[in-house]
């Protein structure tokens, strides 16, 4: 199993910035693929960013240039530094693992709000 604690999230104007990090913590070795996803009110919860165990990295289209996913393996930790955000960045940001290609796990979600 994979544990995964989300932090970093908050209030910030447009054009600001902010880090997310995903402590990930059990069976961290297994992990093929984590990344971030998010969720607006009334919303379906879609892909932000995602970097695999090579460190391939998969952006939206919405964040590309504005997002960068990174990792650190010795700490299991993976950051989303958001820059340049827009009031349609505000969700619920939820951290996802990949665990040997079947399982997948999430985090219980960090708030990001954007006020314009």
């Amino acid at each position: 199993q994979v544990q995964l604690v989300e932090s970093g999230g908050g209030l910030v104007q447009a054009g600001g910035s902010l880090r997310l990090s995903c402590a990930a913590s059990g069976d961290t070795f297994s992990i093929n693929v984590i990344g971030w996803y998010r969720q607006a009110p009334g919303k379906q919860r879609e892909l932000v960013a995602t970097i695999n165990s090579g460190s391939s990295t998969n952006y939206a289209d919405s964040v590309k240039g504005r997002f960068t996913i990174s990792r650190d393996n010795a700490k299991n930790t993976v950051y989303l530094q958001m820059n340049s955000l827009k009031p349609e960045d505000t969700a619920v940001y939820y951290c996802n693992a990949r665990v040997r290609s079947v399982y997948v796990y999430w985090g219980q979600g960090t708030q990001v709000t954007v006020s314009s």
